[in-house]
């Protein structure tokens, strides 16, 4: 898509926007480009402008900023028609109403809703649940791998966090396959717009037909509880059950997928820290964190749209214009994570304040669940594969072309060691 050079924002920065590249062929040459331009940089997103937010603290001030508001409707470039549903990532945008597009007063009651289905109750009950799949999975690994390389991915940094999602919200464990077909095809920038539109429609179904399922047979899940959490307010709709799940699924196991994957790459390409872990001096809960920080999950948050001019840094976003939030480059903030912030470091001397499930209202709820996931698959890996190796060249192991997730197409490895 083509824009005119009026549709661009106004720019804080004269200059070229930087391209945000759909392949993802250099992920780290990115974040220091986008964290090296400034605070508030000049984007392109498929041909659509927009602006990047690359720091930490005018991250969090503007996460709370309610001039900058989900509403696809306050987008410039959507009123005019500029933007269309062809867009590759409209899908992204207007997803459909859920605790994820929505603010104010409308934000905090299909939350509130998901929060009281989502408790730490909850969640600790997961718990041997979480081992269980887990210590299921690392057979798989270890009959996979018995001969020969095996992928670390598809056998198990993804079915866990599938699994888990799936048991806590009841989703029928025959459409695993099925989802994360639907899902992967949603995300990648090589999906064609009309076949994107049509796994909308289809997602869209499967949850409707769960939902409705529920209501009639309500279980122990969450797909149960979001029906019928009713205190403090009106019952969310079926369209408002079925917005909210479609996004947790998808965030609840594309970031642990992520989280595992990149905490696993790290460790490998820095053995020394791995020893540390594995010998005690170093915490897993440093290593989950110091991955969320360095290699983020989700690389950028798509979209906010500025009720009125705000100023940043000596510029200014117009009334209109389109807001994302860059995570990765966020981790990589000298100002907040010290000089050496582009490095991995899980015995950084001071605290790890990181800010990749976000900040304010909308912070992720699934932040507990993913930390869980990780906290319990990660040592349990090492400990069953200690001498766990990459099976390629770690220059192999490629993204997947997905402009939002930090996702890896693969992850061949050796379970044992030379």
């Amino acid at each position: 898509m083509s824009l005119p050079a009026s549709s661009s924002p106004s720019a804080a920065h004269d200059g070229c926007p930087i391209v945000i590249d759909p392949m993802v062929r250099d992920l780290d040459g990115e974040t220091r480009r986008l964290r090296d331009a400034g605070t508030l940089t000049r984007i392109e997103l498929l041909g659509v402008p927009a602006w990047s937010i690359t720091r930490h603290a005018e991250a969090r001030r503007l996460l709370t900023d309610q001039r900058l508001v989900k509403d696809i409707d306050r987008w410039t470039l959507w009123r005019t028609g500029e933007v269309t549903r062809e867009w590759p990532l409209i899908g992204m945008i207007d997803a459909g109403r859920s605790m994820f597009t929505v603010d104010g007063a409308e934000h905090r009651r299909l939350r509130t809703k998901t929060a009281q289905a989502i408790t730490p109750r909850r969640l600790e009950n997961l718990r041997p649940v979480i081992e269980s799949i887990t210590h299921r999975l690392l057979d798989d690994l270890e009959a996979q791998g018995a001969h020969g390389p095996v992928d670390l991915k598809s056998v198990f940094a993804l079915p866990l966090p599938m699994s888990v999602i799936s048991v806590l919200m009841g989703v029928d464990p025959a459409l695993h396959p099925r989802l994360h077909t639907l899902y992967k095809a949603f995300f990648s920038m090589l999906t064609p717009q009309d076949e994107r539109l049509a796994v909308i429609d289809e997602l869209d179904g499967i949850f409707t037909d769960m939902v409705r399922a529920r209501t009639a047979e309500p279980r122990d899940d969450l797909t149960s509880a979001l029906i019928l959490a009713d205190e403090g307010g009106e019952p969310l709709t079926e369209e408002e059950v079925v917005g909210n799940l479609k996004a947790m699924v998808a965030a609840g196991h594309e970031t642990t997928i992520g989280l595992i994957l990149n905490a696993v790459r790290a460790l490998l390409t820095h053995p020394g820290q791995l020893r540390a872990v594995l010998a005690g001096e170093v915490g897993w809960d440093a290593v989950v964190e110091e991955t969320l920080r360095w290699d983020t999950p989700t690389t950028h948050l798509l979209m906010r749209f500025a009720t009125e001019d705000i100023e940043v840094d000596g510029g200014v976003i117009r009334e209109g214009d389109g807001v994302v939030i860059s995570y990765r480059a966020i981790g990589w903030d000298t100002g907040q994570h010290g000089p050496d912030a582009d490095e991995f470091n899980i015995a950084r001397p001071s605290p790890n304040r990181h800010m990749t499930f976000g900040h304010g209202p909308h912070i992720c709820p699934g932040a507990a669940l993913s930390r869980l996931e990780a906290g319990i698959a990660l040592p349990a890996l090492f400990a069953r594969f200690p001498g766990i190796r990459f099976a390629v060249p770690v220059e192999e192991i490629v993204n997947q072309p997905v402009l939002t997730q930090n996702d890896l197409q693969s992850f061949p490895v050796h379970l044992h060691g030379h």
